[in-house]
């Protein structure tokens, strides 16, 4: 397997450039947009596609150089030259032009104290009237009169609910934080926030995964919903524990062989990461898979997606796992953008399965994460991965508490997570 990567000012320029020079055979792996270094730049996209080693790439020819009309020495100069005008252009008084360098940056300095002092003054003004006006308005709400929230639990409160926790664990855990919390650690926003985060963290369960020790074996199955990203889920594993992390030797069993483009897709991936795979269709044929690849340290089961309301489907995965005698780690498979009703419907109809652990996929596409807080607390189940975006193998991390709090206060940002 060979990795190509093309440049273009859209996706579509790109696909057709590692086309023409990969053919038309080449697996996208991955899409995303380089940022501007300029604003007067156009913006590009990078395309990684993968190949087979004996495909050849098509690459067309250099053109010859032109030898530049200037030498070096004169460019340096002009460049120089050009650096000095844009300064002076955006000097904001004239005189900084012919004042001695040492004097004006003392005059300067003394300035810039001066209005950090004043700024930092104003800001402080501004921010104590706020929280008058804030704790006037909270005050006024019938719903912290009954509660008995103290003003200074104002902004926890509200960005708790806005990010769509449950309310009656919400009101819980102000309760609690009430009786529990000293009071002087109330005087300063901070603190308060620093303490809801350690304890919003405590309450969130997680399962940290390791290489599977040599002459150990483990078995995954991902089970859950149509459409919440199983398939790419287990792609992304697969890299991860074959060769991007660990070096344990990964086989894949596919039992969703309802969807062609799936189970295509699933075999691409298969063939591109030299991993063995094997397609099942009847719970007969799964003991002669696992037992094809009982040479694997880890082997990865995907599922045909079911509706929480078709009880039929959800039963027919139920008959592969009884087929064996085997251990098989469960991995209920639930999308962050869900409401906290949905999830909890697909949580009691896969429950029957023995749930070990949960999966969370597209945090990228959500702004509220207080369902899946809320989620985890009424499953009491721990939870291994997010899934953060499309691209496959680098949109998966280890789940933590720490990460999942942290969208529920300030939103989610990849920058933060990677």
């Amino acid at each position: 397997m060979k990795l190509f990567t093309f440049t273009a000012i859209s996706p579509a320029i790109a696909l057709q450039k590692a086309q023409k020079a990969c053919g038309r055979d080449a697996l996208v792996v991955s899409t995303k947009q380089i940022p501007k270094k300029s604003l007067s730049q156009d913006a590009l996209y990078e395309l990684v596609v993968a190949v087979e080693d004996n495909v050849m790439l098509k690459i067309e020819p250099k053109k010859p150089k032109i030898k530049p009309i200037f030498d070096e020495d004169i460019m340096n100069n002009i460049s120089q030259t050009a650096k000095q005008l844009s300064r002076l252009e955006q000097l904001s008084d004239p005189l900084e032009a012919i004042t001695p360098r040492s004097a004006f940056d003392e005059v300067k300095q003394e300035i810039k104290n001066d209005e950090f002092k004043q700024i930092k003054e104003e800001i402080g003004t501004l921010s104590d009237k706020i929280k008058i006006l804030q704790n006037m308005l909270w005050e006024d709400n019938e719903e912290a009169k009954a509660l008995n929230i103290p003003p200074e639990f104002a902004e926890i409160y509200r960005l708790a609910k806005k990010s769509g926790i449950d309310e009656t664990h919400l009101n819980e855990i102000m309760d609690a934080t009430l009786k529990h919390m000293p009071t002087y650690m109330r005087n300063s926003t901070e603190t308060i926030k620093r303490y809801f985060h350690v304890l919003l963290k405590k309450m969130i369960p997680t399962r940290i995964e390791k290489a599977i020790p040599r002459g150990e074996k483990k078995i995954m199955m991902f089970v859950g919903p149509t459409g919440v990203g199983k398939t790419t889920t287990l792609a992304k594993l697969a890299a991860k524990y074959s060769f991007l992390e660990y070096k344990n030797k990964v086989g894949i069993i596919t039992l969703d062989t309802y969807r062609i483009g799936a189970l295509e897709q699933l075999f691409q991936y298969a063939k591109m990461l030299k991993l063995p795979i094997e397609d099942v269709t009847d719970s007969i044929d799964f003991e002669r898979a696992l037992n094809a690849l009982n040479h694997c340290d880890l082997i990865l089961i995907d599922t045909a997606g079911s509706s929480p309301q078709d009880r039929e489907k959800i039963i027919k995965i139920a008959n592969f796992i009884k087929q064996t005698d085997r251990q098989i780690d469960v991995n209920l498979v639930l999308s962050a953008s869900a409401k906290l009703e949905d999830l909890n419907d697909a949580y009691k109809s896969f429950s029957f399965l023995n749930i070990d652990t949960l999966v969370i996929t597209k945090l990228d596409e959500t702004r509220s994460f207080g369902n899946i807080f809320s989620l985890i607390i009424d499953s009491k189940k721990p939870t291994s991965y997010f899934s953060t975006g499309q691209e496959v193998p680098d949109d998966i991390k280890m789940a933590t508490g720490d990460f999942l709090v942290d969208c529920l206060f300030e939103g989610f940002t990849k920058k933060a997570y990677s």
